[in-house]
């Protein structure tokens, strides 16, 4: 294990809770054992402060699903520390909204940019009400080419296999001009970002600056956002609490995030790496 990478909600920490002192300890481990610790991300920059302050890392982190590389050194400065952006450009996001709406009336759409997210007026959200509103060609006129991710959300409460039932109608309408998936298997949320980026893509580019080879990359994930990168790493784990398609494409099942499973395996590979030094 040469680079760990490591999804959040749901893996790292639970959804949109903190970050246990377990597991602030064993990223810490890891990181003092010479070892790249990279977070890799559906969330956007400004989630992002609060885990990263925690955890104390230093170097990239792969965000938004793989759309954005940031230097989480530079994370508040005015750029959110972005190295790489890969973006849908405007009209693509305008025409796939279109074939969304006609398919489900009741979809919602957030724009997601490096700089902030915008909702329309009728955006369903429990949390960040306060939330720009407007119609979706004004949201589109400021964000320009640089929309780094379309989420379509419904108004339906929550249940499980929502999130599944809603990729299975909305992927096939832009199959081939964007990568559809969700990171919440009860919430009624697809997110659509550019075609052919995801967190493997990503992170093979951050493991290649580094010098670290695919074989030496631990991944933990527990969605089907981190299907690819569980299958692209030398190693993947999925989450035991996480969703099934995660599990077929890991080659290890970690603890619960509740149990800090990603501690718990990393803790064993550095007791086996030390174990192997002496």
């Amino acid at each position: 294990m040469r680079l760990l990478a490591s999804d959040v909600d749901g893996t790292l920490v639970p959804r949109l809770g903190p970050m246990s002192d377990r597991t602030v300890a064993a990223l810490a481990a890891a990181r003092a054992a010479g070892v790249h610790v990279v977070l890799a991300t559906g969330r956007p920059p400004r989630w992002m402060t609060g885990i990263v302050e925690r955890a104390g890392l230093t170097g990239r982190a792969v965000l938004a699903n793989g759309a954005l590389v940031i230097d989480v050194e530079r994370l508040e400065q005015p750029d959110a520390g972005v190295v790489r952006a890969r973006t849908l450009r405007g009209h693509d996001v305008r025409a796939m909204a279109a074939a969304v709406r006609d398919a489900v009336p009741e979809a919602h759409f957030g724009i997601e940019t490096a700089r902030g997210f915008g909702v329309e007026r009728g955006w369903p959200s429990p949390i960040e009400a306060d939330l720009p509103r407007a119609h979706l060609d004004d949201l589109l006129r400021e964000a320009g080419d640089d929309v780094i991710k379309l989420l379509v959300k419904t108004a339906e409460p929550e249940r499980p296999g929502l999130g599944d039932a809603m990729l299975e109608v909305v992927g096939p309408l832009v199959a081939g001009r964007a990568e559809a998936t969700h990171s919440g298997g009860h919430l009624p949320l697809v997110e659509l970002g550019p075609h052919g980026v995801t967190k493997a893509a990503a992170l093979a580019e951050v493991a290649a600056e580094l010098g670290v080879e695919q074989r030496d990359v631990v991944a933990f994930g527990d969605m089907p956002n981190d299907v690819a990168m569980l299958r692209w790493a030398g190693r993947g784990y999925a989450m035991a609490d996480g969703h099934p398609v995660a599990h077929e494409a890991a080659d290890d099942i970690a603890p619960p995030c509740a149990a800090d499973g990603v501690a718990q395996v990393v803790e064993d590979l550095l007791r086996r790496r030390d174990g192997s030094a002496a």
